[in-house]
């Protein structure tokens, strides 16, 4: 009998813990219902301001012949676009909760000192990922110009609304999601998975491997976005190696 208890606690604790992961998931999945339904309300405003930068710049180079227009080539195109910058936005207004509920989950198996680290992983994490979306809009221009200034003279720019907001979006959470890598490398280190020597060692790797993933996730493929993503990410990689150094030689000492 002694021999068994060990095995019916370990399967009770189990079904505690997949339980717990299924509360968190609703938790999270509901927090993206709401921010949803909350940017429904205010879509036109919101698609105002991702065009803006197209608009802009057909205002200033009236030599790429487009007036900053979208176009609905089917009548499931406006609804389809419309959900989806609702539905991205709403992840991201739900981000500080997805990410609380993640904590929440994995803080079970952290020591004292780790758990004590959730405000500032989670407050990191949203600014930099609202960095990372900010600064794909603020190049959104230069790499539409990139585009369009290749696609050659006579050529008319005629976007479909669907395209053009999957393009912008896509960008956006590329840029953001990029951004949170060095919170993980900090995690990383924290849970001594990687140690900042390592990552030091390993720093030429590393920003090739940066390289190539911006030009990969990059949904425009232009030279302008990749280095925007790329060489913050190489900074923020060394601040993260920085980081994690203080807080492990904090921990050991």
């Amino acid at each position: 009998m002694s021999e068994k208890a060990p095995s019916t606690v370990e399967a009770m604790s189990m079904m505690d813990h997949l339980r717990e992961l299924r509360m968190r998931l609703v938790r999270c999945v509901l927090a993206v219902g709401v921010s949803t339904l909350l940017l429904l309300a205010f879509y036109d405003p919101l698609k105002n301001l991702l065009t803006l930068p197209y608009r802009n710049l057909c205002k200033e180079r009236p030599d790429f012949d487009c007036d900053g227009s979208l176009f609905s080539l089917g009548p499931l195109d406006g609804f389809s676009a419309r959900m989806r910058v609702c539905l991205y936005g709403g992840l991201v207004l739900a981000l500080p909760v997805v990410l609380w509920q993640i904590w929440r989950f994995i803080v079970p198996a952290l020591s004292k000192k780790e758990k004590s680290y959730a405000v500032p992983f989670i407050a990191s994490s949203v600014v930099l990922f609202g960095f990372g979306c900010y600064l794909a809009y603020w190049t959104l221009d230069k790499a539409l110009e990139f585009l369009i200034s290749w696609s050659g003279s006579d050529v008319t720019q005629a976007y479909q609304v669907t395209k053009y907001i999957n393009l912008v979006v896509m960008m956006m959470l590329a840029f953001g999601i990029g951004f949170l890598s060095p919170v993980l490398l900090v995690f990383l280190q924290l849970v001594s998975v990687v140690t900042p020597k390592t990552l030091l060692r390993q720093w030429r790797y590393a920003v090739m491997a940066i390289f190539v993933s911006a030009a990969v996730i990059t949904p425009s493929g232009d030279p302008i976005s990749l280095l925007a993503l790329a060489i913050p990410l190489t900074i923020l990689y060394l601040i993260a190696i920085f980081v994690g150094w203080l807080l492990t030689r904090r921990r050991t000492s």
